[in-house]
């Protein structure tokens, strides 16, 4: 996954992970956003509030220069309405789990057939992500994750759309049909 965050500065939330301080037995870590990040994230997932954002996962090695991150992301997000633009709140509550590989590791390639067409199982693992350098970014993915999760269309309980149609009770809209002048058009 790539940084999330705009331009040049810090990520709104972030965890910073030496990839050669992580062996094969797993490593459990507690990341929970502070009153800071929880703002910056809610201007990042353009929702009003972020009341919190928590994940409990576990690091370890994978194959020879791979690290995993496998676990469980909770939020708690107010969004507004697409009808009302009332506040509605959101619970977030995904497992996940992302590899990074090494930019240039043969780990990342995608794998093609014979006519150099992609070969990707939609319900297979996602493609290893690269990184660059010794570290990855656990809090950044965390924060991705979450934000795959968020309702693009949230709604409060009970408010539906009308089913307002355009027009006059006979179901005319009172404007000249575009088409109408092509009717008694034919060819001769």
């Amino acid at each position: 996954m790539k940084n999330i965050h705009d331009g040049g500065g810090k990520p709104p939330f972030s965890y910073p992970v030496k990839v050669g301080h992580i062996s094969a037995n797993p490593v459990t870590v507690h990341l929970e956003a502070n009153e800071r990040e929880c703002a910056d994230l809610a201007t990042l997932w353009q929702v009003v509030f972020v009341k919190s954002l928590i994940a409990d996962l576990q690091i370890t090695r994978w194959k020879k220069d791979g690290v995993r991150l496998k676990g469980r992301v909770t939020a708690d997000i107010v969004q507004s309405c697409v009808v009302t633009l009332d506040p509605v709140e959101s619970k977030i509550d995904e497992d996940f789990e992302q590899i990074f590989v090494p930019e240039g590791s043969k780990l990342a390639r995608i794998v093609t057939n014979e006519a150099a067409e992609m070969v990707l199982d939609p319900e297979g693992p996602d493609l290893p992500e690269t990184f660059a350098g010794d570290t990855i970014d656990a809090g950044v993915a965390v924060a991705e994750f979450a934000a795959l999760a968020i309702d693009p269309y949230p709604r409060k309980a009970g408010v539906e759309f009308a089913t307002h149609l355009e027009g006059d009770e006979d179901g005319t809209s009172g404007r000249p049909n575009p088409f109408a002048a092509l009717k008694d058009w034919k060819k001769d």
